[in-house]
């Protein structure tokens, strides 16, 4: 792709699960900053998506955690493993089909997620939740 050429941001819209919508919506609750999911289903990625987001403190970088958390645990849906959390710099809660990723703005840029996974369509959200898809028949 040339540099003038760039992939064009999509809109949250018809595009997300029901659980993945569920999950953006918490964080944006709790006032995430740069959420974005990266659609990762036409890459060679060990799962669907990826959402991406960040907290200005590691205060707030918990307590978006808990309440993607809480969110999904409504629903009956856990994590099947969560790091970093102690720490709160970086917390990775894995739901096989979709990881959640919450950042400190530092760790953010220096692993720098959405240009590892460039090749993934990116989805940016704004401060409205998105709209979950529908169930397909």
């Amino acid at each position: 792709m040339a540099k003038t050429e760039r992939k064009r941001p999509t809109t949250a819209k018809k595009r997300l699960t029901g659980e993945v919508a569920r999950a953006v919506k918490a964080a944006l609750d709790k006032k995430a900053t740069d959420v974005v999911v990266l659609d990762l289903r036409n890459t060679p990625a060990f799962t669907d998506f990826f959402i991406l987001c960040s907290g200005n403190s590691t205060r707030q970088v918990k307590a978006i955690a808990d309440a993607v958390e809480e969110a999904l645990r409504a629903a009956k849906i856990r994590p099947a493993h969560t790091e970093g959390y102690d720490k709160g710099e970086w917390i990775l809660m894995d739901y096989f089909s979709f990881i959640v990723h919450v950042f400190s703005p530092q760790m953010r840029l220096f692993y720098s997620l959405e240009r590892l996974w460039g090749d993934a369509e990116r989805i940016d959200v704004t401060d409205e939740p998105p709209v979950a898809a529908k169930a397909r028949a």
